[in-house]
């Protein structure tokens, strides 16, 4: 009897994940204000337990989610305690995959918004990875032909010549990313919660790639495409 006492009391003092930020976690909690709660910091949804970028993600998911599914995400917080890298290629990376998953579902409006990003995040990633500047990584060739129109806009805008280059780490990339998450959350789909739960899944899966002292696969064979403009 004093076993379960003990459990529901457990319980009912664990926070409940919900929207937005919280006083403390009486009030609730977000997904990383939960991962601060674990990690034994400071109540917060910026702890230092995690990668800034992923964090961005998990806030930005944690919102998009509707109430009915949010507490799906609660298994994947212990997953993102001590989670960091100084690798550079994490922003790119992540941005990536985020948008691979995106493109095909959000509106057209949105569309041409991310094929610029996805081409930009992937000429950064090509000047750190060493490859050809204009060459793609199949996902990302994918995920282009399958909006044609905004893939052919990305092209046009991003052959212009344009004055430097927002940062990318601290801009470029969570701004991306939570215009696909936002796109993903109010897509004409079935169940958009099923695919923010991918994005945020694969997001922790690229850091947990990165993460110091862990062999990384090696990368997939890039893809030369055309940058010309074609009607």
């Amino acid at each position: 009897m004093n076993n379960l006492k003990n459990t529901v009391n457990l319980d009912l003092a664990m926070p409940i994940l919900s929207r937005g930020k919280h006083r403390n976690p009486r009030k609730g909690a977000c997904f990383m204000e939960f991962a601060s709660y674990l990690a034994g910091e400071p109540w917060s949804d910026h702890p230092s337990c995690t990668h800034p970028l992923l964090a961005a993600v998990a806030r930005d998911v944690n919102d998009c989610t509707t109430d009915a599914n949010r507490n799906r995400l609660a298994p994947l917080i212990p997953s993102v305690i001590g989670l960091t890298t100084d690798d550079p290629r994490l922003s790119a990376r992540v941005t990536t995959r985020t948008l691979w998953i995106a493109l095909p579902v959000v509106s057209q409006e949105r569309q041409h918004i991310l094929a610029v990003a996805l081409l930009v995040s992937e000429q950064v990633l090509a000047e750190l990875e060493g490859r050809p500047a204009h060459s793609l990584r199949p996902e990302s060739a994918s995920a282009l032909a399958q909006v044609p129109a905004a893939a052919r806009w990305a092209r046009s805008f991003t052959a212009r010549p344009h004055r430097g280059r927002p940062d990318y780490a601290k801009r470029t990339a969570p701004r991306a990313i939570a215009c696909a998450v936002e796109g993903i959350a109010q897509a004409c789909i079935p169940n958009p919660d099923n695919l923010l739960y991918d994005v945020l899944a694969a997001a922790i899966a690229e850091c947990e790639a990165l993460r110091p002292g862990r062999h990384a696969a090696s990368p997939a064979q890039p893809v030369e495409v055309d940058t010309s403009v074609r009607g």
